[in-house]
């Protein structure tokens, strides 16, 4: 069950990303997704019954190289950001090249709380666009004002607004002002997706 307001707004921000996003919950055994956006369905062909309480290995197949998926468990287990360029596969076998954000979400506790994942389809020319969708990002966070590089690479830590404010001695409501600005300046619609850039930028 999805109590506070903070996981309230998250599930909220998912919702509205147009990139492919889930969450998954730690605290449960194998860390199953518990949101999944329509993005999500759209991008995989899964629709949402039979995604809600997997995990996301669903998507791996026969030629999933499985050094890429030992990146994401190592992440995972580490409770750290990872992005891989991996193949996957959608919900009618279609094999599709898929760059995979996995990235922890704390509580005010400071206890992980969730597993934010996001997937967006590279096509054939994989490589180049997943080197692409880097450069761009790391060419976007070199114009950051050094305030809010330093709230953004909070916020890929999975660190709420509350917790940045403690890390830079500054006001919670300074921190919401810079998001905003982030979000602005980096042509992203929501916090889920101001995360995947970050990561993509090497945060």
């Amino acid at each position: 069950m999805l109590a506070s307001i903070d996981e309230e707004r998250l599930v909220e921000t998912v919702g509205f990303s147009p990139i492919a996003t889930v969450l998954s919950n730690p605290r449960k055994p194998d860390n199953p997704l518990e949101v999944a956006n329509q993005a999500f369905c759209d991008l995989t062909g899964y629709p949402e019954r039979e995604i809600l309480g997997r995990n996301c290995r669903f998507l791996s197949g026969a030629a999933t190289e499985p050094w890429l998926t030992e990146r994401i468990r190592e992440g995972v287990r580490n409770r750290k950001p990872v992005l891989v360029d991996i193949l996957n596969y959608k919900y009618d076998g279609t094999a599709f090249r898929n760059a995979v954000l996995v990235t922890p979400l704390f509580d005010t506790h400071g206890e992980l709380a969730w597993f934010l994942g996001s997937q967006v389809e590279l096509g054939m020319e994989s490589s180049a666009v997943f080197a692409g969708r880097r450069e761009r990002a790391v060419l976007a966070v070199k114009t950051l004002p050094p305030r809010q590089r330093q709230v953004l690479e909070l916020i890929a830590k999975g660190l709420l607004n509350k917790q940045i404010a403690w890390e830079l001695k500054i006001s919670e409501k300074t921190v919401k002002m810079h998001r905003a600005l982030l979000m602005e300046r980096l042509g992203v619609p929501t916090s889920a997706d101001l995360i995947r850039l970050a990561v993509e930028a090497g945060l």
